[in-house]
């Protein structure tokens, strides 16, 4: 029974819960992304290279031969998920540097002084309004 509160108390962990979200939503951006390649950036690409359609490029290493069928190396294929990783990476890089751009902003801002601190000003500016001398 210990070891499932254990494991109970790991799962409803914040950051476990955060990860299981990132996972989803990555998963669903993966296909977003796998869609953008193969529907939307490919096709022109294989326009402009005479009509190639990249995902059934191959290159047979061994003829079908009775029941068994042919060995192919599908490079298209290989290629289309080179594109999709690059893709991937730039939303990643583009996220990840607007980010740091928001910390930076955060970073560069004062923070605001100690209440006693502001008191004290207050205090100060109370007397130099009245003229007396302060040290």
């Amino acid at each position: 029974m210990e070891f499932i509160k254990e494991f109970k108390a790991f799962a409803m962990r914040g950051n476990v819960m955060d990860m299981a979200v990132g996972i989803v939503i990555g998963v669903a951006f993966g296909k977003i992304v796998t869609s953008l390649v193969n529907d939307i950036i490919m096709p022109p690409i294989g326009v402009l290279m005479g009509g190639v359609d990249f995902s059934h490029l191959a290159v047979t290493l061994k003829a079908a031969a009775g029941s068994e069928p042919a060995v192919t190396l599908k490079y298209g294929a290989f290629l289309n998920t080179i594109i999709d990783f690059l893709v991937v990476a730039f939303a990643i890089f583009l996220a990840i540097k607007a980010l740091n751009a928001m910390k930076r902003k955060q970073a560069e801002a004062p923070a605001a002084p100690p209440v006693q601190e502001m008191i004290l000003r207050e205090i100060r500016d109370i007397l130099r309004s009245k003229g007396e001398k302060i040290l």
